[in-house]
């Protein structure tokens, strides 16, 4: 097998569930492996230990471009076309590949099984989404390994002292936010118990509920919202002792470059989408995150601190 086509386009966090599978599908058959991905991820999936090439699929422009997409698509043939999203979309990418053989994942919808010629396993949401990934190198023979995120970030020069604690008060969906009084409750006991460096992460849009943070903690708060790239994120979370976040992804970048992780969930199932591995702590409260209180938060970042 000489080379092999993985389409996997988002989210974030959703690339992070397919790296370990197509790392052990390349280690296993030593071929050439090209992703597909959503523009925006491009130079986060170059980064990827096992890629050699990324397309990158545009996503808010195919009408104007996508005709430069299908020939980047088609420039190359392919042994296998393994899609791991399992949407029509995905779906769609994948026939239109030169390729010899299609796989779909085991969690196809809208369709997109009309379009693959098997797909990895049946159907089986009770369990997390890298495992599910993994399925597909089950199919090809790949075996049993360790479960790993080959991925490298550029070193992140901070410098500050240790612990150095991430705080992630936002994701993209409003519901699965968990109150910034919280979030300020957790980090000043913790200052005040630990002598924590504290980081305030988020994107451009979080620059609001970020600088709130920011204030209510006060002493020891670091406010680095908006203030990197997506690869430059990666390089800092690496350099914490723990992240506190709530559902979002860049809880699956501190799963994957190995730094402990307190995740509050709240309508969201962290069995299929928690951060991955034994070295985190989930704290779940339900649908209405506002009731959670900080106490059970704060026992657990003492916990993996400890």
């Amino acid at each position: 097998m000489n080379r092999i086509l993985v389409i996997k386009l988002s989210s974030l966090g959703d690339l992070f569930h397919a790296l370990p599978a197509v790392h052990r599908i390349h280690r296993h058959t030593g071929a050439v492996i090209d992703w597909v991905c959503h523009d925006i991820y491009v130079d986060l999936v170059r980064h990827f230990g096992p890629v050699h090439r990324v397309i990158g699929f545009p996503r808010r422009s195919f009408a104007k471009r996508g005709r430069d997409f299908l020939r980047m698509l088609r420039e190359e043939e392919y042994d296998l076309a393994l899609d791991f999203q399992g949407l029509l979309k995905s779906a769609f990418v994948t026939r239109a590949a030169r390729a010899g053989r299609r796989v779909g994942p085991s969690f196809s919808r809208e369709g997109s099984r009309f379009f693959y010629d098997e797909v990895s396993g049946p159907t089986n949401k009770n369990r997390h989404a890298v495992d599910e990934c993994l399925d597909t190198a089950r199919l090809l023979g790949c075996g049993d390994q360790p479960v790993e995120f080959p991925i490298e970030f550029p070193v992140f020069p901070l410098d500050l002292p240790r612990p150095r604690i991430g705080l992630l008060p936002c994701s993209r969906r409003a519901e699965k936010n968990w109150p910034v009084a919280r979030f300020a409750e957790v980090a000043r006991a913790l200052r005040a118990r630990a002598s924590a460096s504290l980081l305030v992460l988020g994107g451009p849009a979080d620059a609001g509920p970020c600088a709130a943070l920011t204030a209510a903690i006060g002493e020891g708060a670091h406010n680095w919202c908006g203030r990197t790239s997506m690869i430059e994120l990666g390089g800092l979370i690496r350099e914490l002792d723990l992240l506190i976040t709530v559902d979002s992804g860049p809880m699956h970048v501190a799963a994957a470059v190995g730094t402990p992780t307190v995740a509050v969930f709240g309508p969201t199932d962290p069995v299929r989408t928690g951060p991955y591995g034994p070295a985190h702590r989930v704290i779940r409260q339900g649908p209405d995150l506002a009731q959670l209180p900080a106490a059970p938060v704060l026992a657990a970042a003492l916990e993996l601190l400890g």
